[in-house]
């Protein structure tokens, strides 16, 4: 049958200390921690103490200090079932029994931080003691870089949406992802563009390139046309690129062998003209010209109309048939 009564005390569960002649303190330190003042017993002289104690941690402090011819003796008994503390740092690996340890004895962040490490490592419950230990895995949620080896991690379809791209520009239904990962406004309107005309006749000097004044605005995406002073069209800023430009001007005649042509100024130099019109004698002809140029023009360059011809004496350009215009390219 089971053991009834109070259980035997083992050698281990008694302490005793002797305090001899000499010792004139009231307060003595103990090598163990009394669990109260019932559980020691104090005689002095023989003679067992009671009430005349009292015992805060590992110090005893008597009412009345020893004299120097006082002999004690401390016996403490610890009380069963009395709580013993480890040291710290003393439990051991062996100590503890294997898979002892479960989810719930665990901080809740180290389950989750496992949780998501084995569903995106595809480890097993098995494998959690590795992950705890190596804490690059398990606390790094964000990665940068390259995901290289025979088990690289893969992405799911549909896991990477826009706010995940590096790309520069707004996304949105009207753009495009280009190749240089950026975000392009999808076509085009041909801008920055103008047209120009004049509608009264202007006088052309003999054999000088004289420009041509279009003084009235047909449209300016971007007021870059001077109708008034300079007569000349200048890129603005942000608008570099490629241009188409097309003109058109006619003359009152040409004859006897005489000819005539226009010119396109850059920057105030002539870059190309054409086309040029011969007549032969006599041929009182009204010759029109008309072309279109492609030129690569950058922030700030400007654009003006030249005609050109050796008739002899001054001409002029018929009224209402003088145009200039030109728009950039988009896509080149």
């Amino acid at each position: 049958m089971s053991y009834l009564g109070q259980v035997e005390l083992k050698s281990s569960e008694i302490r005793r200390i002797d305090v001899g002649p000499g010792n004139t303190s009231a307060t003595h330190t103990l090598t163990w921690t009394p669990a109260s003042e019932q559980s020691l017993i104090i005689t002095i002289n023989g003679i067992k103490q009671q009430n005349n104690y009292t015992v805060s941690g590992v110090t005893l402090t008597l009412d009345t200090a020893l004299i120097t011819t006082d002999e004690m003796e401390i016996i403490g008994i610890l009380d069963i079932g009395e709580a013993v503390v480890p040291p710290d740092d003393s439990i051991t690996t062996a100590m503890v029994k294997d898979d002892a340890v479960t989810a719930d004895k665990l901080a809740n962040s180290i389950n989750t931080e496992i949780a998501a490490n084995t569903a995106k490592t595809g480890i097993t419950s098995g494998q959690a003691s590795a992950i705890t230990a190596n804490t690059a895995k398990v606390t790094n949620a964000t990665h940068t870089g390259d995901v290289t080896g025979a088990t690289a991690l893969t992405i799911a379809s549909g896991a990477v949406d826009l706010a995940m791209l590096s790309a520069t520009g707004t996304a949105s239904s009207s753009t495009f992802l280009r190749g240089d990962n950026a975000w392009e406004a999808a076509g085009g309107d041909n801008t920055p563009s103008f047209a120009a005309h004049r509608t009264t006749s202007q006088a052309i000097a003999n054999d000088t390139a004289t420009k041509v004044q279009c003084d009235v605005v047909l449209w300016d995406t971007d007021s870059a046309y001077d109708n008034t002073t300079n007569f000349r069209f200048t890129v603005p800023v942000g608008g570099a690129g490629k241009y188409c430009i097309t003109w058109m001007a006619s003359m009152v005649y040409i004859d006897d062998g005489n000819g005539t042509w226009a010119l396109i100024y850059k920057n105030g130099s002539s870059v190309g003209q054409g086309p040029y019109i011969f007549y032969g004698a006599n041929t009182n002809q009204g010759p029109s010209l008309s072309s279109t140029w492609i030129l690569d023009l950058a922030d700030s360059d400007y654009l003006e109309l030249y005609i050109y011809h050796n008739e002899g004496s001054t001409e002029n350009l018929l009224d209402n048939k003088v145009f200039f215009s030109a728009y950039k390219l988009i896509g080149v």
